[in-house]
């Protein structure tokens, strides 16, 4: 993965997955990246959540990191990252806990918000499984300018 790609993905709020739905058309949703230094793992509340089934479906999805407010890298960039996603919901409950390290670091205020929120009636929400991307390709505009074309890095090649 590119450096400039990572700390894009270390320093983003929100990211747009895009996933391919049932009828073979596209659906955004924004998450909140997390990188792992392998994969970029992100949590989903099973509550409503389309997306789940979609990826179980096609595991084929895009990570757009372009919201100038939701990625406060400076100097701006963006990137978008093509991979394999795969949905972990073997433990609804507490499985995804092992992603809370990485999100506590970009937002410190979720781990005071887990408990009392669990007490308060929401605990469907806190029901989440973890979505695994392997990136396989990447896009990234070193200004943010997409009127240019993009550094393209297939890491299926480079992982050869």
């Amino acid at each position: 993965m590119p450096a400039p790609v990572v700390d894009l993905l270390n320093k983003a709020l929100v990211g747009e997955l895009t996933v391919i739905d049932r009828n073979g058309g596209f659906r955004t949703d924004p998450l909140i990246p997390l990188w792992d230094g392998r994969h970029i793992l992100m949590t989903s509340s099973i509550l409503f959540s389309r997306k789940l089934e979609d990826i179980k479906r096609n595991p084929r999805v895009s990570l757009s990191l372009s919201d100038p407010v939701g990625v406060p890298a400076q100097p701006f960039s963006r990137a978008t990252i093509q991979g394999d996603a795969r949905v972990i919901d073997d433990d609804l409950h507490q499985g995804w806990y092992r992603v809370l390290p990485l999100w506590e670091a970009k937002e410190p205020i979720i781990k005071t918000l887990i408990t009392p929120m669990q007490k308060l009636g929401l605990p469907l929400f806190w029901e989440r499984a973890i979505i695994e991307i392997l990136p396989r390709r990447v896009l990234w505009w070193p200004n943010g300018d997409t009127t240019h074309d993009p550094e393209v890095t297939d890491l299926q090649e480079a992982a050869r």
